[in-house]
């Protein structure tokens, strides 16, 4: 029997056939300084071939896509050898981008990080999982440096908001000057969140009572521009503030559901700061609450006293400076201090992975709105009942026509059609991008 060249080591591992240890190994590696994973020889170096070639390969596929966190698909690799008359499956992995890798399944615990350690793969402690967050890893150097997943990559929707604003982005430059391709030269991560389309959910759930026992309604605004995406997840969290007015006073006094720019100013937090290789923010509307989560903890170097007086660490500084240009976020860290002016430190819950705020409800107004949380297109500016109807279906489904609202809502397309004129000489929405291919924005609703 035929030997392998070379022996096991901190980057070689032996493994004589596939079994789910293998997850474990990638992830060891990933922490560690890379290596090959040879499947087909056994601890003796002895080469003994692996058969089932497809159905090992397909495993081998799931694991490397579906668990292991943060998503290493762009790094490993794998080819068949053959030595000895046998067919050997090697698989390559290299040192991670990322600070830390880990069993999705056990999560960031010392039992789903292990990292290579001469020939085995020992468990990390609570303290190195910890102190990967602080070494010399940056947040934007990946974001920029981590090739696009969804290939179709186009900034029509881009070039729109730069234009609103004034700008004018070169065909030739502006790629580059927005930070937009890897050194390589291949759109990187911030290109496909910045993109017409791209395949990045951003959901806003909604759920009956107090807990997430029971989902009244899901909706993902993502899939496209994040800019585009942010003013649509905004519109509906605007749809979302009930407002209680009470006539017997003059002047008239209005109360809302919640304070509509903390909200928002979380709501940016979470998109600008996010870990977008972890995971996507997510919006949380229950009963007596809206959360808002983010993922990826406190960006490197900032502790929470800095985080609640409002000292600024982006986490992804290109994404910021977009948000900045298109006016949507200053560099002057207040948004945070306002929502603490408001409703306390306690709303933020600070994690090693993610920041959760949780912004209560004034439930007097619930109460007195008779209902839960719900579409709020108020009739203050002459809305009538045709309009507010279409503004609803537009906060939900922004890409709808004419001609499918109108066979949503069971009315003529003259009649769609004039409601629509209407609403944009009030400036209540606009039309984004062309008549065939854009969508709606609904810029105010009440």
């Amino acid at each position: 029997m035929s030997r392998y060249n070379g022996d096991e080591s901190e980057t070689l591992e032996f493994k004589a056939a596939y079994t789910d240890t293998i997850c474990k190994e990638i992830v060891s590696f990933l922490n560690a300084n890379g290596g090959d994973i040879v499947l087909g020889v056994d601890n003796d170096g002895n080469i003994v071939g692996i058969k089932k070639i497809d159905e090992i390969s397909r495993k081998i596929s799931d694991v490397i896509t579906t668990q292991i966190e943060p998503n290493p698909q762009e790094l490993v690799s794998s080819e068949l050898r053959y030595a000895d008359g046998k067919t050997l499956l090697v698989i390559h992995v290299p040192k991670g981008t990322r600070p830390i890798y880990c069993q999705k399944k056990y999560g960031f615990s010392s039992a789903g990080c292990s990292i290579r350690i001469g020939t085995t793969c020992k468990e990390m402690s609570p303290e190195q999982i910890k102190a990967r967050y602080e070494q010399n890893f940056t947040d934007t150097d990946f974001m920029t440096r981590t090739p696009a997943r969804y290939g179709n990559i186009s900034f029509r929707t881009l070039k729109i908001y730069y234009a609103e604003k004034g700008y004018h982005l070169d065909d030739k430059s502006f790629e580059q000057n927005l930070g937009l391709k890897t050194p390589k030269g291949e759109y990187n991560l911030l290109a496909e969140l910045l993109s017409d389309k791209n395949t990045i959910p951003l959901i806003v759930v909604k759920f009956q009572g107090r807990d997430k026992s029971a989902i009244s309604e899901r909706n993902d605004y993502g899939s496209q521009s994040l800019l585009f995406a942010y003013e649509q997840v905004k519109n509906r969290l605007v749809a979302e503030n009930i407002c209680v007015s009470d006539t017997t006073s003059r002047p008239r006094t209005d109360k809302y559901l919640f304070d509509f720019d903390c909200v928002n100013e979380a709501l940016i937090n979470a998109l600008v700061h996010n870990d977008w290789n972890l995971s996507q923010p997510l919006v949380s509307i229950f009963e007596d609450r809206i959360e808002i989560l983010s993922h990826g903890g406190l960006p490197k170097g900032q502790t929470e006293e800095m985080f609640f007086l409002g000292i600024s660490r982006p986490r992804n500084d290109m994404l910021m400076r977009i948000f900045m240009n298109m006016e949507l976020t200053e560099h002057t860290g207040h948004g945070i201090p306002v929502i603490v002016s408001k409703y306390g430190r306690d709303v933020f819950h600070i994690g090693d992975t993610y920041i959760n705020v949780v912004l209560p409800f004034d439930m007097d107004v619930s109460k007195a709105n008779g209902q839960n949380v719900g579409i709020n297109v108020g009739t203050n500016v002459g809305i009538t009942k045709t309009r507010k109807r279409v503004l609803q279906c537009l906060l939900e489904q922004p890409d709808l026509t004419a001609k499918a609202l109108a066979a949503k809502l069971g009315l003529s397309s003259r009649t769609i059609e004039r409601a629509l004129q209407n609403l944009q000489k009030a400036n209540v929405i606009q039309r984004v991008g062309s008549r065939k291919d854009g969508s709606w924005l609904v810029v105010k609703s009440e």
